[in-house]
């Protein structure tokens, strides 16, 4: 568990940095101290409400498992769910409203849904170039759904949620020398793979030189000939299990 204390200093360095995009959630206990920092930020004049995009995941409990110790996975209906969330953003509660983890049939379900009013404005799924999700990618640009990743650089490998035996993204040998060949970091080409998908790219740091290193791959390009090359190290390989950002 990351020291509240170090989420608040963490989100304020982000700001500084340049990030305006802060992914947040009930469950990665870290809403209260984001809020904080974003107003610090505001009232410090750095930064104006409007100009954070901040995304939060509300949910009354956290994992509940059974006597086994197994995850519990509850039925509900995501129409019913869409509608109070419709209503949320009626009342002025959120500027958007969005889907996590959705696969195809899930967005379609709640497309069609009779009386839809407002459509998902996102999809936040695991993707990177071990896992491009391209064919998502391809359905929610057909309906204007922006794709979010999260895990965009591979995984922390909390034992929790990851297989310890699991390949580290960011020492792949095709992403290493790719980055060898632009001078850029590995990460740094994971990241500007996304951007140049038109995938909206959740970088996770808690250090400055990394976030000013992840900021930076809006400053470079990659040709087309190495998004074909990162496009082949795709192997439908999920670090998460579910949504969780640790």
């Amino acid at each position: 568990m990351i020291p509240a204390s170090e989420i608040l200093e963490s989100t304020k360095m982000a700001i500084d940095t340049g990030f305006r995009h802060i992914d947040s959630a009930y469950a990665y206990k870290n809403e209260k101290e984001t809020g904080q920092a974003i107003r610090s930020k505001i009232a410090d004049g750095v930064v104006k409400r409007e100009d954070i995009f901040l995304t939060t995941k509300p949910s009354e409990e956290l994992f509940p498992k059974d006597e086994n110790g197994k995850i519990l996975f509850e039925t509900v209906d995501l129409c019913a769910i869409w509608e109070a969330m419709e209503k949320c953003k009626d009342a002025g509660l959120t500027k958007s409203i969005g889907v996590s983890n959705f696969n195809r049939r899930q967005l379609e379900m709640i497309l069609n849904k009779p009386e839809l009013k407002h459509k998902p404005v996102c999809n936040q799924v695991e993707c990177h170039p071990y896992l491009n999700q391209s064919k998502l990618l391809d359905f929610c640009k057909s309906k204007d759904i922006i794709l979010v990743a999260y895990g965009a650089l591979g995984s922390q490998r909390p034992v929790t949620w990851v297989d310890q035996n699991a390949p580290f993204l960011l020492n792949d040998p095709v992403l290493c020398a790719m980055a060898k060949k632009h001078n850029r970091s590995p990460a740094q080409i994971a990241l500007r793979y996304q951007v140049q998908r038109g995938i909206v790219a959740l970088a996770h740091s808690y250090k400055q030189n990394e976030m000013v290193e992840n900021i930076q791959v809006l400053e470079f390009q990659l040709p087309s000939e190495d998004m074909k090359v990162l496009d082949g190290l795709n192997r439908n390989f999920r670090y998460f299990l579910m949504d969780i950002s640790l």
